[in-house]
């Protein structure tokens, strides 16, 4: 296809090789779509800070993905420089909307020329009224969790919405031969001595209580015997959006192989194998939109422990099976701030928490590995990376096709009559 034949998209997102969640997710979309020869992309690369603000061209795909670093997620004047020089067919952008209230700002200089997609991630109920204008200033949402996809639903039933969760390459997150497993077991976490060993592997951020899981997990350890288990924390402990978990071993006497701080940045591959080092992998976080981990997790057959909240519980179950434990919030607290006036916290119990360790740590290997492999097919079956990839092409597709852009756009007005009494 010809370059001025493409369709154009503008992208708005974490940097798309940035290991988050939402980047992550955000380069399997884009990936899927470029290889159809039919699309091409301008991205603000966000959400991560820069030491270079140059614009890079992907190798491979030099004429058609182009990223631009920028700060947060960019401002209005860099997105209408963009507008102007890239002649976007569609302005695609993807988290929390908190992070894009200045985008809708000026829905009404974008929509007229361009329809915008979102990528919804939205933790729990009740359902927040507050941000109906929001999804009401949206041509398409796609939903990231089935409690979304229900929320918007009901908020802005106008608008058109549609399910579509998280993906995991399940070429790269498998089950492994245990003779390299058990050489990178060595290598990288020797002296185990056969503990069983749990994995948490996410930011050290207040929401996912990094802190109750390193405080409680080390109880349990108390309570059984600190050499039978281990806990690996794939994270940064000393990141300013959490607590200094170096300090909290320290203070628990925790610095003897139960609790290990592994804080390399790592490539996928090796996310694998330590998917395959652990028994379990642990998510309790109070609010999670859907939560990569435990997915990529599955997708290794190593079962989870998680809080039935956002993502996570359509996970864990499919509503007949169990793919490893649910724990129910033993309180939802209604928080709130100036920006989210009124949210559900979902507090996980200590008892109940530790009761769940305790479950897994008695749990028959062959037990645990039924559930791996009960959670492998729930992955294949419901977020096949494939699947994920077909579907993002024809709801691309149908979008230019029913929305259009520039001279061809419908189905929006920036103007209403209103009868006045």
């Amino acid at each position: 296809m010809s370059e001025d034949k493409k369709i154009k998209v503008f992208v708005i997102s974490d940097h798309p090789f940035a290991p988050s969640g939402v980047g992550t997710q955000t380069k399997y979309i884009i990936d899927a779509l470029i290889k159809t020869g039919r699309y091409k992309f301008f991205c603000f690369g966000g959400a991560i800070k820069h030491h270079n603000y140059d614009q890079m061209s992907v190798d491979g795909y030099e004429e058609d993905w182009v990223i631009q670093p920028v700060d947060g997620y960019g401002t209005q004047e860099m997105v209408r420089s963009v507008i102007y020089q890239f002649k976007p067919d569609m302005v695609w952008y993807m988290t929390d909307p908190r992070f894009y209230e200045w985008l809708w700002d000026m829905e009404n200089e974008i929509r007229t020329i361009c329809p915008m997609i979102y990528y919804h991630v939205w933790d729990n109920y009740p359902l927040p009224r507050y941000n109906k204008s929001y999804y009401e200033s949206t041509d398409v949402i796609a939903s990231i969790s089935k409690v979304t996809y229900d929320i918007v639903n009901k908020v802005a039933p106008s608008v058109e919405n549609h399910y579509l969760p998280h993906a995991v390459n399940l070429e790269i997150f498998k089950r492994l031969d245990k003779a390299d497993v058990d050489k990178f077991r060595e290598e990288h976490f020797p002296d185990d001595s056969g503990r069983i060993t749990f994995f948490w592997n996410n930011r050290n951020a207040r929401r996912k209580l990094s802190g109750s899981v390193l405080w409680w997990f080390n109880e349990f350890a108390e309570q059984i015997g600190p050499d039978k288990v281990r806990l690996i924390m794939h994270t940064e402990p000393n990141d300013q959006h959490g607590q200094d978990l170096t300090e909290m071993i320290k203070a628990l006497n925790a610095d003897d192989g139960r609790i290990i701080l592994s804080v390399q940045k790592v490539p996928p591959e090796i996310l694998s194998f330590m998917y395959n080092t652990a028994d379990c992998t642990i998510n309790i976080a109070d609010a999670e939109g859907f939560g990569l981990a435990t997915l990529e997790s599955l997708a290794c057959e190593t079962p989870i422990i998680v809080t039935m909240t956002g993502g996570l519980q359509e996970q864990v179950t499919d509503g007949k099976e169990w793919f490893g434990i649910g724990l129910e919030p033993a309180s939802k607290v209604v928080i709130g701030s100036q920006q989210v006036p009124y949210i559900y916290e979902d507090r996980v119990g200590k008892e109940d928490f530790i009761d769940a360790l305790n479950k897994m740590y008695k749990m028959s290997k062959t037990d645990r590995d039924k559930l791996g492999k009960k959670g492998r097919k729930h992955i294949e079956k419901n977020y096949n990376f494939d699947k994920y990839g077909k579907r993002w092409i024809e709801l691309m597709d149908n979008i230019h096709e029913k929305y259009g852009s520039w001279d061809t756009r419908k189905g929006y007005k920036a103007w209403n009559i209103k009868e006045l009494k």
